[in-house]
């Protein structure tokens, strides 16, 4: 895993990344080459003047962020062949409709021909499909991967068996797990390691890359001279709760302590940060609000024909500094939804009107939450705005809840496009994991990515009820 801007990002799917973004831009020289032959730099463009770089740039970033969007730089995309080819077929069409775009508004600036635009279309779809089939091969071979020794043999050390499918591992082997003193065994007995050499002396012999120290209690014979002999070794070792942050985005409640809050990195929340964070609000909401905009107006006119009555559904958030505000939704309830008091969406909840379902499952019920974000109550990006009565309840039984509220609540967030539609308190805390890392990671490249990725959440019909 590589850290880009504190977020983790396996280090396979940059590679892949940067190849195929390197794959885009040839691909534009060589439909420029084939159109027009070697003297190829402006042919084509009426002015004459916009160099085939350019356009190369602008076709690799639409194309980069379309697959982004389909989610095909998930961390673990447990998809097989047929839905890959799936995605990268949606990502070409959002391209394209991207790019017509782009030249429909800005003829001048981003002139590109037809002819050009088909050939590197067509090479890159090419392309994108055998790197991604050799990819899928290369990233599962077992001698490319991390080495990972795990110290300790108890409950803790045994929540590394959640890992189980080769799209969790990517990137890391467990080699076995070493028993500390008599610390109780809680793994599978065939990986339990009997060493009878140094450790420092087996990392060396195994290749091991790095130490998971997994032990239920650090007072009782905990190996701190031989953990520090194999640091100045070379060799990694971390605790368990950031290998959990690393590998799966999510900080694991239940074997956090509040030392760990105090000593790592993150949560900062200088002036620069909020301010980038701000004008990132203000103009992804005014463009989308611009864009949307019919299609707000088709909705409001659905609903009074569906369900007569409001058009609008106002209701009391949690928000920064646990501020209360008000957020504006288009009504996708009948107008006595909570007549017996404040409750989570089920599925297929009778409540929910024939156009309101629609809507929550496209995400349009949200739209009219942007001016909530224009108005500076909630962020873009966040984690998702809670009822008082909610956060009360979740509060006094879930550890760290109101820390979630350390920043600006968000209409879309790391949580929301990794965790389903939650309705239940176990759906709380597993989502509060989520919004912790977000909250003590949250970066200006992190919501762009969130952004992104949330046009899979909505393309796919995930988590909506």
């Amino acid at each position: 895993m590589i850290r880009v801007f504190k977020h983790y990002v396996p280090k396979a799917l940059i590679i892949l990344g940067i190849i195929e973004a390197l794959v885009f831009m040839a691909s534009v020289y060589i439909g420029a080459i084939a159109r027009f032959g070697w003297d190829f730099d402006t042919a084509g463009d009426p002015h004459g003047v916009d160099p085939v770089w350019l356009k190369a740039t602008l076709f690799t970033l639409v194309m980069i962020s379309a697959m982004t969007a389909c989610g095909l730089y998930q961390r673990n995309l447990r998809e097989g062949m047929e839905g890959m080819l799936l995605r990268v077929a949606i990502s070409a069409l959002l391209a394209t409709l991207a790019a017509s775009l782009l030249f429909y508004l800005f003829p001048d600036a981003v002139f590109f021909g037809r002819g050009i635009f088909g050939i590197a279309m067509t090479i890159s779809v090419i392309s994108v499909i055998l790197l991604r089939w050799g990819f899928v091969h290369v990233v599962n071979q077992e001698n490319l991967k991390r080495n990972v020794l795990v110290l300790g043999t108890g409950t803790k050390a045994a929540m590394l068996e959640q890992f189980k499918r080769k799209s969790d591992r990517q990137g890391f082997n467990i080699l076995g797990y070493v028993q500390i003193s008599s610390e109780v065994v809680q793994v599978p007995a065939e990986k339990v390691l009997h060493l009878d050499v140094t450790l420092v002396d087996f990392t060396q012999a195994h290749e091991v890359h790095e130490i998971v120290v997994a032990v239920e209690d650090r007072r009782r014979a905990f190996p701190t001279a031989d953990l520090l002999d194999c640091k100045l070794s070379g060799i990694d070792v971390i605790d368990l709760l950031t290998f959990f942050e690393r590998q799966i985005g999510r900080i694991k409640l239940d074997i956090l302590h509040p030392s760990w809050f105090i000593f790592s990195d993150g949560f900062s929340h200088t002036l620069a940060r909020r301010f980038t964070k701000r004008v990132f609000d203000i103009v992804v909401s005014s463009i989308i609000l611009v864009c949307a905009a019919p299609l707000m107006l088709l909705a409001m006119v659905l609903i009074v024909i569906d369900d007569p009555g409001p058009i609008f559904y106002g209701q009391v958030r949690v928000g920064d500094k646990w501020k209360l505000f008000r957020i504006l939704k288009f009504r996708s309830m009948r107008t006595d939804a909570e007549k017996h008091g404040a409750q989570f969406a089920t599925k297929n909840d009778p409540r929910v009107t024939r156009i309101g379902r629609f809507l929550r499952k496209t995400r349009i019920d949200e739209l009219p939450q942007l001016l909530t974000v224009l108005k500076g109550d909630m962020s873009f990006v966040g984690p998702r705005p809670e009822r008082p009565e909610f956060v009360e309840r979740f509060s006094a039984q879930i550890p760290y809840y109101a820390d979630r509220h350390r920043v600006k609540p968000g209409l879309t967030g790391w949580a929301q496009i990794c965790y389903p539609y939650g309705a239940s308190d176990k759906d709380a805390l597993e989502k509060l994991e989520y919004d912790l890392y977000y909250v003590k990671n949250y970066s200006l490249f992190l919501d762009l990515l969130i952004l992104l990725q949330t046009a899979e959440v909505i393309l796919w019909g995930k988590g909506a009820r």
